[in-house]
């Protein structure tokens, strides 16, 4: 039986495929202030606006290509039974052939409908526009959890949390609750590794290994350690 192992992702793992993060320019994401595009507000407000503004993050999102890290993490796949818990929107480490990841912040590829939650489609190519309607004939809006609402996925994410035999952070300074409240739902004992090139402040404990490094060097210093470890 295979060692369950778990992961926790952020948006440096993506930022290395060349995807923009907010939280590194000042509040800005890529011109836009958050509050503008990423909260049920904005969209009240301008819902013209925030769709345009996913459309942009969803061509760039089809652009990229998985990098290193994501592909170290799929690769894994073969030594553990490996669940990856994304705060990341877009779809790199499916593409990179992980199997197994919940999405906390939602999905950019999907759509889901303004009356019911849970009316969720695959959107076809990169544009969600005014006029897409769900089957009850109400506009659709981005399926993404924006600041301000609740995480519906934070309650399995636990649940695998708990489960993990090994723990990896990696390209997340766990700072955005309550993804950063997942470290304190591993078991006492097991190992943590903790990939950053800022390492957050979390407790020191002997289980928490940190590695000050970009994610694609850290996965790959990782993934050796793990590797040595089962021979």
């Amino acid at each position: 039986m295979k060692t369950r192992l778990v992961v926790l992702s952020g948006a440096g793992i993506s930022a290395e495929s060349g995807l923009a993060t907010f939280r590194d320019s000042g509040g800005l994401w890529e011109g836009y202030k958050v509050e503008d595009v990423a909260t049920p507000q904005a969209w009240e407000k301008n819902p013209e606006l925030v769709l345009e503004f996913y459309n942009q993050r969803r061509k760039s999102a089809a652009e990229a290509k998985p990098n290193e890290a994501h592909q170290l993490l799929a690769e894994l796949e073969k030594h553990f039974e490996v669940t990856i818990i994304t705060q990341n929107v877009d779809d790199l480490h499916e593409r990179a052939g992980s199997s197994q990841v919940h999405h906390l912040h939602g999905e950019l590829s999907k759509s889901r409908s303004t009356i019911n939650e849970n009316f969720i489609y695959e959107i076809k190519g990169t544009e969600l526009n005014i006029g897409d309607v769900c089957e009850k004939g109400s506009q659709l809006r981005p399926h993404i959890v924006w600041f301000g609402e609740a995480v519906p996925m934070m309650e399995i994410a636990i649940e695998e949390v708990e489960k993990a035999e090994i723990f990896i952070v990696v390209g997340t300074s766990l700072v955005v609750y309550p993804a950063a409240g997942l470290v304190n739902y591993t078991k006492s004992s097991i190992p943590i590794y903790i990939i950053d090139p800022k390492i957050p402040s979390v407790s020191k404990k002997s289980n928490i290994h940190f590695i000050e490094e970009k994610a694609s060097v850290g996965m790959k210093k990782v993934y050796d350690i793990l590797l040595i470890e089962k021979t």
